[in-house]
C-alpha cells in the first residue's frame, strides 16, 4: 500500500511561485510530486503538503528553530535531519522568507554538485 500524500494548497504552490520566480539561479522541478528549489541538483527547499520546507546547515537550523520554525517530519515522529518547516507568518512575509531560502541555497549550494 502506497503511502497517501495530501497536495498543497493551491494558494501556498501559487505563493511559491511567484516566490520561485525571483530566484532565477535555481532549479524548479517536482521532488514527490510538490514543487521545489535545486541548486546544483540539490534540493534546497520545497513544498510538502501545507508546509514550506528548507534545508539548512545545523547553526541555521537551531535558528529557525528559535525562530517558530518546526524540525520536518514527513512521517510522525520520524524528523528529518537538516530539514526545517517555515513558520507561516515567514511564509507570507517575503523579508523573512528570502533570508532563510538564501541561507537553504547555500546549504544546497555548498554540496556535491548531481547531475
Amino acid at each position: 500500500m502506497q503511502p497517501f500524500f495530501a497536495k498543497s494548497p493551491a494558494a501556498l504552490v501559487e505563493r511559491f511561485d511567484a516566490v520561485a520566480a525571483r530566484h532565477p539561479d535555481a532549479e524548479r522541478r517536482k521532488m514527490f510530486g510538490y514543487p521545489a528549489l535545486f541548486v546544483g541538483g540539490n534540493m534546497a527547499t520545497g513544498l510538502y503538503e501545507d508546509r514550506w520546507v528548507v534545508r539548512l546547515f545545523d547553526e541555521d537550523l537551531e535558528r529557525l528553530m528559535a525562530a517558530g520554525g518546526a524540525p520536518f517530519s514527513p512521517m510522525a515522529g520520524r524528523s528529518m535531519k537538516g530539514w526545517g518547516t517555515l513558520p507561516p507568518n515567514v511564509v507570507t512575509d517575503d523579508r523573512a522568507l528570502d533570508p532563510w531560502l538564501e541561507r537553504a541555497f547555500s546549504f544546497a549550494g555548498s554540496l556535491p554538485p548531481k547531475k
